[in-house]
């Protein structure tokens, strides 16, 4: 029996009438609903900014849209979500050379775009390794890695200060791999 691979979520950009773009995003997650299709569009976005506007010395803050005219959908591409999309009003089409196959986003062309992808963490620390603090009061103080806790963005570091071995919890950030 073959394992089916089931198709990737990717991020796609609809080309919409300008002024629509919060009427088709709407319609996009009614329809999706509507037609049982909520595993298949995941997620609709209309990049925006927050702007202040200083006017007669009244401050003013919004919401700017960055594309005028443009939604991102964070669907898996199948000819009916293609179809569905496509028929609702307001929408002129995928972005993209061919309309038929439209070309997913890349995910820094996604983060380019505004659509916050979550937050990744690299990190080039194992426990065992050399440290030195920066940015601390205890800057340039050396120490150990002794655990590190990637969801609390931190790590138990054991400082020699001043001839003793301190432990001291830092944040990832606030520690650079002493070469």
């Amino acid at each position: 029996m073959s394992e089916e691979s089931t198709p990737k979520a990717e991020w796609y950009v609809i080309h919409t009438y300008s002024g629509y773009e919060n009427k088709v995003a709407q319609s996009i997650l009614t329809k999706a609903e509507n037609q049982q299709l909520t595993d298949k569009i995941l997620e609709v976005q209309i990049p925006t900014e927050q702007v202040q506007e200083v006017t007669d010395g009244k401050t003013k803050e919004y919401a700017r849209k960055i594309y005028p005219g443009y939604v991102l959908v964070h669907m898996v591409h199948t000819n009916e979500v293609a179809y569905l999309i496509r028929s609702i009003r307001g929408v002129t089409g995928f972005l993209g050379a061919d309309p038929t196959h439209p070309q997913p986003l890349t995910d820094s062309e996604v983060a380019a775009m505004g659509v916050d992808l979550g937050t990744t963490v690299e990190i080039n620390l194992s426990v065992g390794d050399s440290v030195r603090v920066v940015g601390t009061a205890m800057d340039g103080f050396t120490g150990v890695v002794q655990s590190i806790d990637i969801e609390e963005g931190t790590c138990e570091v054991l400082v020699s200060m001043f001839g003793q071995e301190t432990p001291t919890k830092l944040k990832l950030t606030e520690v650079t791999r002493d070469e």
